[in-house]
């Protein structure tokens, strides 16, 4: 049991709750070592200003494939994990938002259950939709971070403080990324990028002992 003067034991056979915190970071900074990626490093530091989240939906929320039903409806499978790194932003005072050329109802109904801000759909030039949200929110471009995984996407990745492109992302928004998540989009990529926000602003281990705590 690794334990710390700051950390002490409790009574009896069971570890305390500051006990399981301590071990679980010290587990995960066995697995990862030092920090040595550049592109991270740089991920990091720009995600410190960050206020809002905005979201490409098809190839970042989904998986990109496009599944219709015999009737001629559209469907969408989203991942819970991405959704849970949302609700940990929201729960941090990061509000999130999603533009997305597609219209659909059941983007719509995604983005009530993760009380999403901002939902910008049909949106084929993304730019406007991007510059309405900017004034509606007070916010300035660099305290924005965006994540897309298409050439729509550009007009807003060269403009903002962190951009984000998932594994599956084409080339040319992966240079223009400051950071590429190692899952794809519907496998956990946003959740990724949350993670990466929430880490950057020191707001992880709150959350983690917040959790691990319940």
């Amino acid at each position: 049991m690794t334990m710390s003067s700051d950390c002490p034991s409790s009574p009896g056979n069971y570890p305390s709750d500051c006990q399981v915190l301590e071990n679980y970071r010290t587990r995960v900074r066995e697995k990862t070592g030092a920090e040595t990626d550049p592109a991270r490093k740089l991920a990091l530091s720009r995600g410190t200003d960050i206020k809002l989240l905005l979201l490409d939906v098809d190839g970042v929320l989904t998986d990109g494939n496009l599944l219709y039903t015999s009737g001629g409806e559209e469907a969408k499978a989203f991942n819970t994990q991405d959704g849970f790194g949302i609700r940990l932003l929201r729960e941090s005072g990061i509000e999130t938002g999603i533009i997305t050329a597609r219209q659909s109802e059941i983007v719509a109904r995604r983005a009530e259950e993760l009380k999403i801000r901002y939902v910008y759909q049909g949106q084929k030039s993304k730019n406007g939709a991007f510059r309405q949200i900017l004034t509606d929110a007070g916010l300035k471009p660099f305290e924005v971070a965006y994540m897309g995984d298409d050439w729509l996407d550009l007009c807003i990745l060269v403009q903002v403080g962190l951009a984000i492109a998932p594994a599956n992302g084409v080339d040319e928004v992966k240079n223009a990324a400051h950071y590429v998540t190692e899952k794809s989009g519907g496998s956990g990529a946003v959740r990724e990028a949350c993670s990466l926000i929430l880490e950057a602003k020191k707001m992880l281990p709150g959350l983690l002992q917040k959790y691990t705590n319940r």
